[in-house]
């Protein structure tokens, strides 16, 4: 099979949001793929969030925080339960045209799934993923959570690897509706890398899964 030339494939522009509220960058995800057109270049947003629990469509009040904390609920269209966001916590959000890039679903979870996996693996770090329940795997502890929405052909939200955050909140929820599901992170694994350094060679993997 003939590779599609460098020139042919579809943009993807980078943008580095720093530290950004959650529900602000999620309605700008919104107005953005309402806005795009065929001429639209796909995005990726790199950002980490301040405290906030986010429940996707399918999200069930059993596994809602438990115990008093002061942390925001953010009910939102994603897909999936509801996971915790924070400080240290990288955050990829790909607004792609799945038609144009002739894409579907399923592909584009795999895509993600193994984007994560390679990094890791650079590292000297094994990960997998799980049957039924999308996200990145070390041992028995999640690392990554991945959740998305398709509107009108194109995508939104994405991925969110944990590099050096507090996991506390976690222990307050089912992380992605599973009661007692582990989490872990790069810096208990033995990663030192700051989490810049992280978004750089994560955004690589994903262009380089984008393009293959």
């Amino acid at each position: 099979m003939t590779a599609t030339p460098a020139s042919l494939l579809p943009v993807v522009e980078i943008r580095h949001l720093g530290r950004a509220e959650y529900a602000p960058t999620w309605r700008a995800m919104q107005d953005f793929t309402a806005q795009r057109d065929d001429t639209t270049f796909d995005e990726i947003w790199m950002v980490d969030h301040p405290p906030v629990y986010t429940l996707g469509v399918a999200a069930r009040a059993q596994h809602l925080p438990r115990g008093a904390n002061d942390i925001p609920i953010v009910k939102t269209d994603r897909g999936g339960q509801i996971t915790y966001h924070g400080p240290g916590q990288l955050v990829a959000y790909l607004l792609l045209d799945l038609r144009r890039r002739e894409l579907s679903v399923r592909p584009l979870i795999t895509l993600m799934e193994r984007a994560v996996i390679d990094l890791l693996g650079d590292y000297g770090i094994s990960a997998e993923t799980r049957a039924n329940a999308p996200g990145v795997y070390v041992g028995n502890a999640k690392i990554a959570a991945l959740g998305l929405r398709i509107r009108h052909g194109c995508c939104y939200h994405g991925l969110a690897l944990n590099v050096e955050m507090d996991l506390q909140p976690f222990v307050a929820i089912d992380p992605c509706g599973y009661p007692g599901l582990p989490v872990t992170q790069l810096c208990d694994l033995g990663i030192s890398d700051s989490i810049a350094t992280v978004s750089e060679r994560l955004v690589q993997q994903l262009i380089g899964q984008l393009n293959s």
